[in-house]
């Protein structure tokens, strides 16, 4: 199965082509106009290093060369598997020079995952840190060529910081300083084209390994360029990368893309904690930045010290799950910021509440389609449309929507329509507005004896507890009702128990059986590697 066989039909190409939406130009050659248009304004920010446009599309050319004399071309795939550091933008810019095709990990994916991304992907090379949050990837990367085959892909391994002794790995220091080779250094694209893959981002989720979702340079600009645009970014945007870089959303929605579209600067933060976060918006005039509902507690704790200046911040993005009614009112006023709720995914379709909707809109649903021409439909069981105000699973496709994961043809019968639109799984309410309310997974549903509880409901309404700071609620099997509800709960002081819990969401107008059937109180929520919780680490904690 050739990567390029399941794409948009021809005549949705030439649509979007002709009404703007793709305006056929590689990641490549966009770096290079906007050396050239605004080559002296700072574009990238990491720690005390500073680049401005001009410097960030030579030092691309400089790695470009350096990758080039390891072989690596137009098509070919490498993994990327770094922190939140300025090296993960240079090296894709770098990729994109040739053509290549950046694969985005994250950080705290090890051996099997990383193993599978190279076997999927065949990746021609990875790169990632000597050492990052106490973890050796370089032994990582032993692993993973130790698991190998005589005809397996992998040929290098680039390493950012030191590659340790012998020559195994290669510095990323020395692509830097790699001489021109006789024949050229491979740049202006490598050949690429604007409908050739341009990344591959992975698909979510908490169990699985992840699929492979390709996105071509066309899509993928216009996905950070309509994000860009309901966001108003411009030329004085200060962009503040909180999540792990390589997150679609910090990456393009609009994030690190739709920052440096607009002409506005991106600032990496080396971790997400309220008070590293705090101190870069006071020291570069952060005005933007994303963060997942996890995330949301710990920073209103942080604002409410009073010891940092916030005044720059002006909007927040929340999204990567479904941020609670409760949190998204009190964010606001804590931050001294406008609430932004981003709904989307890897695979395509991003809903963002906009900046001048009312506060009802903004903390009670999770956005609308961030362009006009993204086709949402709502379907009950059978895959008929439902009305407004109807749950149903959200069926999408257009113009940066896939039509279908990277060499997966069987997964691809049953996770598109034969019309094209793609089953995201995600059960939610469409208001009159367009705006979508996210009610839950249809795999994140509970079936209690032919009674359906979907999580999302339920965690929500356990977060108005005065005790609970956190909650997520999992099904685990039982021999009377098939499955029941376990409530992991994080608290302030001890744990309100089952019964109190019952009697509470009960007050709120749940149902009984919505009721968690245990409760577990836990220290934090675990977390994936992208920041949602880890809902299959939970109940591996159960006997």
């Amino acid at each position: 199965m050739s990567e390029t066989q399941r794409t948009w039909p021809e005549a949705e190409k030439a649509r979007y082509r002709a009404v703007g939406h793709w305006e056929g130009v590689t990641f490549g050659a966009l770096l290079r106009h906007w050396a050239a248009g605004r080559g002296g304004r700072v574009a990238l920010v990491d720690g005390d290093r500073r680049w401005t446009y001009a410097q960030l599309d030579a030092e691309a050319d400089l790695i470009a060369r350096g990758l080039f004399g390891l072989g690596i071309k137009r098509g070919d795939r490498v993994v990327i598997q770094l922190p939140n550091r300025a090296e993960f933008v240079l090296l894709w810019f770098a990729l994109q020079r040739l053509g290549a095709v950046p694969v985005h990990a994250m950080p705290g994916h090890r051996r099997r995952e990383i193993g599978h991304l190279v076997r999927a992907a065949e990746a021609v090379a990875c790169v990632v840190p000597d050492r990052h949050a106490r973890f050796d990837h370089r032994e990582l990367m032993r692993e993973v060529r130790a698991e190998q085959g005589p005809d397996d892909s992998l040929r290098h391994v680039v390493v950012v910081g030191d590659p340790g002794p012998g020559k195994d790995f290669v510095s990323f220091e020395a692509l830097r300083t790699a001489p021109p080779t006789a024949s050229g250094h491979g740049l202006d694209d490598g050949g690429a084209a604007p409908s050739d893959i341009a990344l591959l981002l992975l698909s979510g989720g908490t169990t699985g390994l992840p699929k492979l979702i390709p996105r071509t340079h066309d899509d993928y600009a216009y996905n950070a360029r309509a994000c860009a645009d309901v966001c108003a970014l411009d030329a004085r945007t200060v962009y503040l990368a909180v999540l792990p870089i390589g997150f679609n959303f910090t990456f393009a929605c609009p994030g690190v893309l739709g920052t440096l579209m607009a002409g506005g600067t991106v600032v990496v933060a080396p971790d997400p904690s309220p008070q590293t976060a705090f101190a870069l918006v006071d020291q570069e005039g952060v005005t933007l930045t994303s963060l997942t509902p996890p995330l949301v507690p710990h920073w209103m704790d942080e604002a409410a010290s009073g010891s940092w200046d916030l005044g720059s911040l002006a909007v927040v993005q929340v999204g990567g799950a479904r941020l609670p009614e409760d949190h998204a009112r009190k964010l606001g006023p804590a931050l001294g910021a406008t609430v932004q709720q981003v709904f989307g995914m890897a695979e395509g379709l991003i809903n963002l509440t906009r900046l001048d909707d009312p506060e009802d809109l903004v903390c009670a649903t999770q956005g609308r389609p961030a362009s006009p021409d993204d086709e949402v439909l709502v379907v009950d069981t059978d895959g008929r449309p439902v009305p407004d105000g109807t749950a149903g699973e959200l069926l999408t496709r257009g113009p940066y929507t896939l039509r279908g994961y990277y060499r997966a043809e069987e997964y691809n019968r049953t996770a598109f329509t034969p019309h094209g639109h793609y089953r995201t799984g995600d059960v939610v309410r469409r208001l009159p507005t367009g705006h979508l309310v996210v009610v839950g997974r249809i795999k994140d549903q509970i079936n209690r004896g032919g009674e359906k509880v979907a999580a999302v409901e339920v965690e929500e309404e356990l977060l108005t507890h005065p005790a609970i700071t956190a909650a997520a609620l999992v099904g685990v099997p039982d021999e009377r009702w098939g499955e029941r509800s376990v409530a992991f709960l994080v608290c302030e002081g001890s744990a309100p128990g089952a019964r109190e819990v019952a009697a509470h969401l009960k007050e709120r107008g749940l149902a009984g059986h919505k009721a968690p059937d245990e409760v577990v109180q836990v220290p934090a929520l675990p977390l994936t590697v992208v920041g949602k919780v880890d809902k299959a680490a939970l109940t591996q904690r159960l006997p």
